[in-house]
C-alpha cells in the first residue's frame, strides 16, 4: 500500500488509490482514491470518495455523483475529464 502522491500523465495531477481492509461506508468497493488536476491553485478536476460521501466528483466547482466501476475505468475517467478542460 502507498500513499505517495503520483503524477499521472499531467504535471498539475496527482493521484493516489490504495485498497482497504474493509470498504469505508457508504461504497462497496474496498478502494480509497483522491485524483486532482489543479490550475493556478484551484481544483479543477477531482474523483474521491470521502467517508460518508461515497464515490464522487469535483468538476469546474460542482460536486457530481459518480459510479465506480474499476480503478483502471476511473483513471481513463479522470484523464477524460483533464483532457477535455486542457483542451478548452
Amino acid at each position: 500500500m502507498t500513499r505517495e502522491p503520483r503524477s499521472l500523465l499531467f504535471p498539475k495531477a496527482r493521484g493516489i488509490v490504495w485498497r482497504l481492509p474493509v470498504p469505508a461506508p457508504p461504497t462497496t468497493h474496498g478502494f480509497k482514491y483522491r485524483l486532482v488536476y489543479v490550475v493556478d491553485g484551484a481544483r479543477v478536476v477531482g474523483f474521491d470518495n470521502e467517508r460518508g460521501k461515497g464515490d464522487h466528483c469535483h468538476l469546474d466547482g460542482k460536486e457530481f455523483p459518480y459510479r465506480f466501476a474499476t480503478i483502471d475505468q476511473l483513471i481513463e475517467d479522470f484523464i477524460k475529464e483533464v483532457d477535455k478542460r486542457r483542451t478548452r
